[in-house]
């Protein structure tokens, strides 16, 4: 069973580096929002397995966050304050996991879709060799890129399984 009718652009197999770099991450991008698209707000709800209380609505909220952490906080200095909740979760991450009576797939997603738009707008007039302040030295956009990636792949895979979980669909 298919997941998604959303496009999921290939990244190229022969590119520039920021052009890898930057398709992978959209590519990543569409796939977590792909996890989530056709499921109801019950479902987005849906705790992955216990002890995890792990949901597609937490991990959209927690992309939301991590887009504002890494293209707005670190990369341009801006003070932008956390939006679902404290920026030191009690495990370390940037917040956003925990869904509350009141979250909303329709509102998180829009957030987590201007967020994009903010990053993308702040990288454009920068190169992956410009650096920023983080943790008493320096950060390139080349690194936060790839951390980027990475922290979606792994976002990814556990969207995979819930929503395997949820409905039975896989992959994609």
């Amino acid at each position: 069973m298919g997941v998604t009718s959303l496009e999921r652009p290939m990244p190229p197999l022969n590119a520039d580096e920021r052009t890898t770099l930057e398709n992978w991450l959209d590519f990543y991008r569409v796939t977590l929002a792909s996890k989530c698209e056709g499921l109801d707000d019950e479902q987005l709800r849906a705790a992955s397995v216990p002890p995890s209380a792990l949901t597609l609505l937490g991990l959209v909220q927690h992309a939301a966050e991590v887009e504002r952490n890494w293209f707005r906080r670190v990369l341009t200095g801006e003070d932008a304050p956390p939006i679902f909740g404290p920026r030191d979760h009690p495990e370390g991450h940037e917040g956003g996991f925990d869904v509350t009576p009141q979250s909303s797939y329709r509102v998180a997603a829009q957030i987590w879709q201007d967020e994009i738009g903010h990053a993308r707008t702040n990288c454009a007039s920068r190169s992956l060799d410009d650096t920023s302040p983080f943790v008493g030295g320096e950060v390139s956009l080349r690194w936060i890129y790839t951390h980027m990636i990475a922290e979606y792949a792994r976002h990814c895979g556990h969207a995979d399984l819930i929503r395997e979980r949820i409905d039975g669909a896989a992959g994609v």
